[in-house]
């Protein structure tokens, strides 16, 4: 249920509805917006009264959410969310309306040297946020896991010492103390997509999550997983097109072009794209990457490394720095037409 509040209604009114809904046994969320405030109310089924709030100082009107994603959804918050990464020790980055965002780095963080040298090339090359694998989920329990909390302490002294953001992916709730120390922002793979504990906790911690979509997830699927870290009271959800599963083999995933519009169209969370894991093949990632940026994404998750054939973790689809500073300069254009800008 939304509860439109009247313009410029006294903070006395918004917070007699919102103890209304509390009585009832539910949780309120605001959303206010530049003329109004709205009041989303989120409980079982039959627990709201929708008479008694309609008749409460200061309401304008009462409406039932119809689709099942209540707060990703744009009947609950109709403009575009403004997502803050960072702050603090490291610029702060924003995603969402006219702000785009490139996210960067290698795969996985495979030594201090390694990471130091990768970083400062995406940072050359415009990206304003820092990527690496602390932990990572493999396909074989043999292959290459991760150096944990090590690579967080790494990231996080590189993110400083470059003033940028750091992002890492946590696979397990037992991880999430630990991550939450170190990084600004919380990557969910698309394999985790629909871990529901996961996705409560991390939204508990109110940092920034970045929502990759599952293999084979809808994007009804995927918006409600968004709604498990918004329920929490955690509104800094990102949503990452990373491609999905078809017959298609000529390359790694099939990149769902078509998520952008519509996500755009349901939702007001921001969303950025992986090409590199969509492509999972170098040639294709610069040309999905402008492809995403054209359709309306706010952003891209590039994977870069200065020598993919050593790379311990996903080499064929990493850039090399000066692809990467190639494909931004593309990317900066494209956005500049579709009214977004990423940071200089």
């Amino acid at each position: 249920m939304i509860i439109v509040m009247a313009a410029n209604v006294p903070q006395a009114s918004v917070d007699r509805v919102v103890g209304e809904i509390e009585k009832m046994g539910c949780k309120a969320h605001l959303s206010r917006g530049t003329f109004r405030t709205v009041i989303g109310a989120v409980g079982e089924e039959g627990s709201i009264d929708q008479h008694h709030l309609s008749t409460l100082d200061g309401v304008e009107k009462v409406m039932p959410i119809m689709t099942p994603y209540k707060l990703a959804s744009r009947e609950f918050h109709e403009e575009d969310s403004v997502v803050q990464i960072g702050g603090g020790s490291v610029r702060r980055q924003l995603v969402g309306g006219k702000h785009a965002l490139s996210i960067a780095g290698p795969c996985t963080v495979e030594n201090h040297d390694m990471l130091w040298r990768i970083a400062r090339h995406v940072k050359e090359g415009g990206a304003t946020v820092l990527r690496g694998g602390a932990f990572k989920p493999r396909t074989s329990p043999y292959s290459f896991q991760g150096l944990g909390e090590t690579a967080l302490k790494w990231l996080r002294e590189c993110g400083d010492e470059l003033g940028m953001p750091i992002c890492t992916e946590i696979m397990d709730t037992r991880q999430v103390e630990a991550v939450n120390k170190y990084a600004d922002l919380f990557q969910i793979g698309a394999r985790n997509m629909q871990n529901f504990d996961l996705l409560r906790e991390v939204g508990k911690t109110q940092k920034p999550v970045l929502l990759k979509r599952g293999l084979a997830a809808t994007v009804k699927d995927w918006l409600l997983s968004a709604e498990y870290v918004l329920s929490q009271g955690n509104r800094g959800v990102i949503l990452c097109e990373r491609g999905i599963k078809t017959f298609e083999d000529s390359v790694r995933y099939t990149l769902d072009i078509t998520s952008i519009p519509v996500v755009r169209k349901l939702s007001h969370i921001p969303i950025i794209i992986d090409p590199s894991h969509a492509a999972g093949k170098r040639d294709y990632v610069c040309a999905l990457a402008t492809a995403g940026i054209a359709a309306g994404a706010h952003g891209t998750l590039i994977e870069v490394h200065y020598n993919p054939s050593e790379a311990q973790c996903d080499g064929p689809q990493a850039l090399l720095p000066e692809m990467f500073r190639e494909v931004m300069g593309q990317l900066r254009a494209i956005a500049k037409i579709m009214d977004k800008q990423f940071p200089a």
